[in-house]
């Protein structure tokens, strides 16, 4: 996939990711479509960095959820 490009598709497929990683409880509430196009490159750098950590602590995880939760619409 190349996520080089700002897509609805690479959005949505970065959140899902992210999603997975994290395990998140709530992430039937985190759809792609609350992201605005305009932020594809801070999810794309938080994506990143989440799929670059093997593990993530707890206040890693609450630190990405408020981070997506300051990028929704």
């Amino acid at each position: 996939m190349d996520l080089t490009q700002a897509t609805a598709e690479n959005m949505e497929y970065m959140i899902e990711a992210i999603k997975t990683k994290l395990r998140m409880a709530s992430g039937a509430a985190m759809q792609a479509s609350a992201f605005p196009l305009e932020k594809y490159e801070d999810l794309q750098d938080l994506y990143e960095m989440v799929l670059s950590k093997e593990h993530l602590s707890i206040s890693e995880v609450e630190a990405v959820a408020s981070e997506l939760g300051k990028l929704r619409k």
